[in-house]
């Protein structure tokens, strides 16, 4: 859910690269919101990026994409993943009064099945090292789900980082725009965004520095669907 203040701003970029071509400057922002310092307009393009609305392109002046809107702007509903973050070791100092600890019926054992690549596709998964407990509202629909350690930086505009435990509900199908777990021709596993082109397969990184990397449809198998995301900080 965006603030009144990241609503602005996200409609008036909108308005402005579909008007320009091209997104407004930071000065603009500034004026148009009616905010002191550019700071401010930082933090909330910072806001919007995390929450997967925008994208800052690297290398290039007043790079901004608009990747989805919330409904209110006519975006369609429920675009895309938008990451269900679990912070781990980093406890409240004033725990609010009405917090109540996950108790065992309201959690699940889900098992971590190794690593898998947001990089450069490393080996396909096939044993489990541990488990995690996740909440219950985090496992989507039915059939099994796994969790997976990520390794590397290439779906960091999706809120993916270095690091974090991914949730993974076992499917052998998915749609376009669904970040899966694949197997490219039964060797190697990576985590990516996945598209049909024609009779091949595009397994899109969220981050510019990779490269989209397409195959023929039948060298890519899709073993889950990522349902969410656990950091550890």
């Amino acid at each position: 859910m965006l603030t009144k203040k990241q609503l602005d701003l996200l409609a008036f970029i909108h308005k402005r690269v579909q008007r320009d071509g091209v997104p407004p400057s930071f000065d603009e922002m500034k004026l148009a919101l009616d905010l002191r310092s550019k700071s401010g307009i930082h933090r909330l393009i910072t806001a919007l990026e995390e929450r997967g609305f925008i994208r800052r392109l690297a290398h290039r002046a007043r790079a901004i994409e608009v990747v989805k809107l919330p409904e209110s702007l006519g975006g369609a509903p429920n675009p895309g993943f938008t990451p269900r973050v679990i912070d781990g070791d980093r406890p409240d100092a004033n725990p609010p009064a009405e917090a109540q600890p996950v108790g065992v019926a309201e959690a699940l054992n889900v098992p971590v099945m190794g690593q898998i690549a947001a990089g450069v596709p490393i080996e396909a998964i096939n044993h489990m090292t541990h488990s995690v407990t996740v909440p219950n509202g985090m496992i989507a629909g039915s059939g099994q789900h796994y969790a997976l350690e990520v390794k590397g930086d290439s779906m960091i505009d999706a809120g993916i980082n270095d690091g974090d435990v991914v949730v993974i509900r076992e499917t052998s199908t998915a749609d376009d725009g669904d970040i899966v777990v694949a197997l490219v021709e039964d060797h190697e596993a990576t985590l990516k965004t996945f598209r049909r082109k024609g009779g091949s397969i595009a397994l899109e990184a969220a981050n510019p520095a990779y490269e989209t990397k397409v195959f023929p449809s039948h060298l890519v198998k899709v073993q889950g669907r990522l349902v969410g995301l656990i950091r550890t900080y």
